[in-house]
């Protein structure tokens, strides 16, 4: 440090001290704010889940509303909940998708909704009013325009019908695909039926307006102006994991023991 100011190895030296300094500091606060930021995301996914359930969030503490669900890990191959130690509300979906050990490589066919690999497990949210099954709660994604958007679909306990629909990532155009977030749009997938009278799935999202007095009206949700493949995305991403390669076994499984088919 005794190098005179425009020594050009002092203000090397300087510069790399400055540096080494920063980047102590940039690790130090990533290591200290990972719990928080952690907790922070795993409670933005409790309140979504509240919210898609139209759950009252006013009505008590976070964790309060949130025990109020079950969560079971489900084997998407069987529709059956998983034998298995993992604890279902620390499983993660997403790491589990991209391990080859965890996860099922669709082909382009069954991939409708973009995603490449299915995790083999996923989670399920139940919550019951008494002993029945009020609603069911299932992580969704699926590719739109410009993102992979991740959400939460709500089920009513006849498990046909949807009770809500909410996003809580993605990266589509504010303002054109970025209008699945608008809660005017959202609550049109309220009370829409999920299959046909010949028991076939049967839900999309239109590239113009319902027409209420078509008899497909039940199955179907307005899309989104100048936002078709945003559109077209959360169609096929509804449509993937209500089917055979999502959570169809399961949810033919629950249909038949509560005796709707």
């Amino acid at each position: 440090m005794s190098l005179p100011n425009d020594d050009p190895r002092k203000t090397l030296l300087i510069a790399i001290l400055l540096c080494l300094a920063c980047s102590i500091l940039v690790s130090t606060a990533a290591v200290a704010l990972k719990p928080l930021q952690q907790a922070n995301k795993e409670n933005d996914i409790k309140r979504n889940i509240l919210a898609v359930t139209g759950v009252n969030q006013e009505a008590g503490t976070l964790d309060e509303l949130f025990a109020r669900f079950e969560v079971q890990l489900v084997d998407l191959a069987t529709g059956e909940y998983a034998d298995t130690d993992i604890e279902p509300t620390s499983f993660d979906q997403r790491r589990a998708a991209s391990d080859p050990s965890t996860s099922t490589r669709l082909s382009s066919a069954q991939d409708i909704a973009g995603i490449g690999s299915r995790s083999d497990l996923a989670p399920v949210y139940i919550l019951r009013d008494g002993d029945e099954i009020d609603q069911v709660v299932l992580p969704v994604h699926g590719y739109g325009l410009w993102s992979t958007m991740y959400g939460f679909l709500s089920l009513e306990g006849d498990f046909e019908t949807i009770r809500g629909l909410q996003f809580y990532e993605h990266g589509e155009t504010p303002g054109l695909g970025g209008e699945i977030d608008n809660p005017r749009w959202r609550s049109q997938w309220q009370g829409k039926k999920i299959y046909d009278d010949n028991d076939q799935l049967n839900i999309r999202v239109l590239r113009g307006y319902v027409d209420a007095d078509s008899p497909q009206a039940k199955h179907q949700v307005d899309g989104l102006s100048g936002a078709t493949l945003t559109a077209q995305g959360v169609s096929n991403l509804v449509n993937f994991w209500l089917g055979e390669h999502g959570f169809g076994p399961y949810l033919q499984r629950m249909r038949n023991e509560a005796g709707v088919i």
